[in-house]
């Protein structure tokens, strides 16, 4: 479970990124954290996995102060950054030397998602190009089973097939009792597997709510017009007309276009 209160924290010279945030998110969630540049979503993760300290407030995640980097809170935490690196070793020497700090590290689920992957394990990793390299990074991290899982742009590099793999394969990896963050600019990539939205603009929340409630509230069609939709919240074009939101209509479902309500939301639409 994640509990950040009246958080503050700003960098060296730099205005307040955060001042007086606070959130709160329980575990057995794959949560959508957005927001567009700058708004502090990889600070806030950084926060999260004890890499930067608060200046004031206070963050606890399953029970652990981040910052203090106890080593039950660090084995029960893993983190794919944006930017990352790699020894000049192989796959294999690779998880021999790191599986051991994750106590409930599965070697077999491992394997099967190399296998879905494309990777070997005697494949240096070193050779393999960025998305290949991503794509390890994101199999380590699964088959850690750490209770939570924090994933900065973890679509980045990935090409289309990829894409659909990554879906499908965090979203069969991931246990109940697990929380997921996944913060992103590709929205569309994780539309279908995340059931919570937190979206952040200049160092606060500005929307947060469960994929279940959004569904109760909203409708999202393409219309070839604006008069075929009626008094919609928001619309933009799109090449056969208007991507359109208005409120639910009762006995009408529809699938959420994350794209489209982040847009929304930071218009202030929504």
């Amino acid at each position: 479970m994640i509990q950040v209160k009246n958080l503050s924290f700003s960098y060296k010279k730099k205005s307040p990124l955060f001042t007086d945030f606070s959130l709160e998110v329980e575990n057995g969630r794959i949560v959508g954290l957005l927001g567009k540049n700058g708004a502090g979503k990889s600070t806030l993760l950084s926060l999260m996995a004890g890499l930067n300290i608060p200046h004031q407030g206070e963050i606890i995640i399953n029970g652990y102060v981040p910052a203090k980097r106890n080593p039950n809170f660090l084995a029960d935490l893993y983190m794919v950054p944006e930017e990352f690196s790699f020894p000049h070793v192989s796959i294999q020497v690779y998880v021999k030397a790191f599986a051991p700090l994750y106590p409930n590290f599965d070697n077999e689920k491992l394997d099967a998602i190399l296998k879905e992957f494309e990777l070997e394990r005697p494949s240096n990793l070193n050779k393999l190009s960025h998305g290949q390299r991503k794509k390890f990074l994101i199999a380590f991290a699964l088959a850690t089973n750490c209770q939570m899982l924090i994933l900065d742009e973890p679509t980045n590099g990935l090409d289309i097939p990829s894409k659909s793999q990554f879906r499908k394969i965090l979203v069969s990896s991931v246990t109940d009792d697990q929380l997921v963050i996944i913060s992103t600019h590709q929205v569309k990539d994780i539309d279908t597997i995340i059931d919570k939205v937190v979206v952040i603009d200049e160092g606060e929340i500005i929307y947060q709510e469960n994929i279940e409630a959004i569904s109760q509230k909203l409708y999202f069609e393409t219309v070839t017009s604006l008069s075929d939709a009626d008094k919609s919240l928001y619309h933009e074009r799109c090449p056969i007309g208007y991507k359109v939101i208005v409120n639910a209509i009762k006995g009408k479902e529809s699938s959420i276009d994350l794209e489209v309500l982040f847009n929304a939301i930071i218009n202030k639409k929504i």
